[in-house]
């Protein structure tokens, strides 16, 4: 007996087909004057203050190919378990204002707001998971790394929003390797678009861009993957977990068998119950009880 044929990953249009859009439940906070520069307030029933998951989608940095609502499900889901979420839309790389420095200071300043505003709307901002999926994942490691910002980039903050913990889903977070890595997903100068042009100021554009160049991060982070990613390969973040252990990070890097790119951010998916376990961290919010804790805790 022949050992069966595993599905193909899903598309993005299978992605989309399969996965139901609940509407947002709460308002649309506007952290600029763009129409893109908002943030949708998920909020569980009750006064809290609930644990938040910051959230960022993907879709390459472009801002044609994704919004904020392909994580409607996802934001949906972890409401449902009495988290708040934070998900964040940006200005892309392809709409006025976005690319560097655009995209970053949006992120950053819909961030920023969770922790001035957040207290006052039921949020526990000393709680904060930032999650991320695909570029997504990029950005949320990358708000990790603000600190690490060098004072004279226009992307240095002075008080980011502290994080207890990132978790990437099929993320980039090698700019520099996803210059030509992903070149066939996401376009040929996509992330020079986003990184900016080298400058007689400014010669790395890595520097303050790029979580790679940012290590250590200085706090946990989940690298998950999906074995059959065509996107993001699980090679990807072995290569930047490996890098950030060295740098002295506490990391986990899981890889989830048979699932692609957007199994990890579709609720069905079997590969969600490892999503929930790598969100639904320890002490940072409490997990469910059939979600499985077999991870040792960071020393």
């Amino acid at each position: 007996m022949g050992t069966p044929a595993m599905a193909a990953p899903m598309t993005y249009a299978e992605f989309q087909q399969r996965v139901v859009q609940p509407p947002s439940p709460g308002p649309n906070l506007a952290y600029g004057p763009d129409p893109l520069q908002h943030v949708e307030l998920w909020k569980p029933e009750g006064n809290g203050p609930f644990p938040v998951v910051l959230m960022i989608h993907g879709g390459c940095w472009q801002t044609a190919v994704a919004k904020a609502d392909i994580m409607h499900a996802l934001a949906a889901d972890l409401m449902k378990r009495g988290i708040a979420v934070w998900n964040i839309e940006y200005r892309g790389v392809d709409v006025p204002g976005g690319g560097y420095p655009g995209t970053f200071q949006d992120v950053a300043a819909a961030a920023d707001m969770l922790g001035r505003e957040g207290p006052k709307m039921g949020l526990d901002v000393k709680r904060v998971v930032a999650v991320g999926h695909s570029a997504g994942g990029h950005l949320a490691l990358w708000l990790a790394a603000r600190p690490k910002i060098a004072k004279t980039s226009v992307l240095w903050t002075a008080h980011p929003l502290p994080l207890v913990r990132v978790v990437s889903l099929g993320g980039l977070p090698d700019l520099a390797k996803a210059r030509t890595e992903a070149v066939e997903a996401c376009g040929e100068d996509t992330v020079n678009q986003l990184v900016g042009h080298p400058t007689a100021d400014r010669r790395d554009v890595f520097a303050d861009t790029s979580p790679a160049s940012l290590l250590p991060l200085g706090i946990p982070f989940a690298s998950v993957s999906g074995s059959e990613d065509p996107i993001a390969p699980p090679a990807y973040a072995a290569r930047f977990s490996r890098q950030a252990r060295e740098a002295g990070d506490n990391e986990d890097n899981a890889v989830i068998s048979d699932a692609g790119h957007f199994e990890l951010i579709t609720p069905s998916a079997a590969a969600w119950d490892e999503v929930l376990q790598q969100t639904l961290w320890y002490d940072v919010v409490e997990a469910p009880p059939r979600v499985k804790r077999g991870h040792p805790r960071p020393r």
